[in-house]
């Protein structure tokens, strides 16, 4: 179900100023602002007072592209070969002059043919880079429970013209407490990867002193991006997003370099993977079943086709809670992605994992949604064979593979009620 967005009241509306002017003209916000309640006096407002987010967000050209299936490549904002190959295919494409640049006629074309996707259901929101820095919808869920300091960079491709700065003030109108406004204070930096790397150092003064300092950084965290470096080393946590990544093992090392190295990561990926968790702990609480965890030998995971990331989130987790070894790694591509893991127990046992995309015909917002799940062994005496199913997706595959019959417990997981990275931030 989803949950009803309030009405917002704007303090100010993105309003450009330099990059000096950023503190004095919030101030300027909060010294001028005006509403009147119904009983005529001013409500109380609250600003940024809890937290400061910092909201890395890819160059929108590559997202559209890529949404389109001309890139593949890293959503970095940087206009390299990849980038400039794919933007004259879709020029071609779409009876666009071949320049090999995110001109304005391009960018047009580019919206609309995502807007069309997204209205047949091809493409979702968050494929076709449906986040505009200048809305406050990230500032709305945050503000809802805290008021708080948003700083988006925006990268964008093109020529090196500067950073472009402006601040906005938004205040979610609260049925409850409409005598009070809660209050989040958005400042939005724009230009090229180069230009906001340049002005990295003035970032961290943005920040408020003294209090949590967190980053989101919406692309795949390079540990050689220089902004990535400077931010993460004055922040108190780094937020990522795996469902997005391009190259999801590859790029999952990456994260556990970040980690190795003292970077503290959370992965909202990982939050949508609770359910499936507790319920997998949950099927072994007796005695007899925790006795037969020995015996697993076998493991099935079914997710949506497109990005493997949850599965492999799901079994690194098992294989670390059973103490397993991953000892090969198998890929086939075709209908069904299909991932064979072979992995070896701390007695030697051997443990067979596979991992199969499953093509599904509407695709969510989360790319790569776990649709099932079975534990199971080769000793037809062990008493641990588990199946747990998401309750949109069913077990249909793994039923029809005769996984059902074989298997002692059967559950249904409720996922998440609501996986949008913004609520679950």
């Amino acid at each position: 179900m989803v949950s009803q967005a309030p009405t917002v009241y704007s303090l100010q509306a993105p309003k450009d100023v330099s990059l000096t002017e950023i503190e004095a003209e919030l101030g300027q916000i909060w010294q001028s602002y005006g509403i009147t309640g119904n009983d005529g006096t001013l409500p109380t407002a609250t600003r940024a007072a809890t937290f400061s987010l910092v909201v890395y967000e890819p160059e929108q050209t590559q997202q559209l592209l890529a949404a389109l299936g001309f890139y593949h490549g890293p959503i970095d904002g940087i206009l390299g070969p990849q980038m400039e190959s794919a933007l004259r295919e879709a020029q071609k494409a779409y009876g666009i002059p071949e320049t090999g640049t995110p001109n304005p006629d391009t960018i047009t074309v580019l919206r609309g043919e995502a807007a069309k996707g997204r209205a047949s259901g091809k493409i979702s929101e968050t494929a076709s880079g449906g986040y505009d820095s200048k809305s406050p919808r990230i500032a709305d869920e945050i503000a809802l429970r805290n008021p708080c300091r948003i700083i988006a960079l925006s990268p964008v491709a093109g020529e090196d013209e500067g950073v472009k700065a402006q601040v906005a003030a938004y205040c979610p109108i609260q049925k409850q407490s409409s005598s009070t406004l809660i209050c989040c204070e958005y400042i939005t930096l724009s230009g090229t990867p180069e230009a906001l790397e340049r002005i990295g150092g003035m970032i961290p003064a943005l920040l408020i002193g003294g209090l949590p300092k967190f980053i989101w950084w919406k692309a795949t965290p390079d540990p050689n991006n220089g902004l990535f470096k400077r931010l993460s080393a004055v922040c108190n946590n780094v937020i990522v997003d795996s469902c997005n990544f391009n190259e999801p093992e590859k790029d999952l090392l990456c994260l556990q370099e970040l980690v190795e190295n003292g970077i503290p990561l959370a992965d909202l990926n990982w939050r949508r993977l609770a359910g499936w968790q507790e319920l997998a702990a949950e099927a072994y609480d007796s005695p007899l079943r925790r006795a037969a965890l020995g015996e697993i030998d076998r493991v099935n995971i079914d997710y949506e086709k497109g990005n493997p990331v949850q599965a492999l989130l799901f079994l690194g987790w098992l294989a670390s809670r059973l103490q397993w070894k991953p000892v090969s790694y198998q890929h086939e591509k075709g209908d069904y992605e299909i991932t064979k893991i072979k992995l070896v127990a701390q007695d030697q046992r051997q443990i067979e994992a596979e991992l199969a995309g499953v093509p599904v015909g509407d695709i969510g917002e989360v790319s790569g949604d776990l649709i099932a799940l079975r534990l199971n062994s080769t000793n037809p005496q062990a008493n641990c064979g588990t199946l747990i199913c998401s309750e949109t997706g069913g077990c249909m595959r793994m039923e029809t593979q005769g996984g059902a019959q074989s298997t002692g417990l059967f559950q249904h997981v409720t996922s998440l009620s609501e996986q949008r990275a913004e609520v679950l931030l």
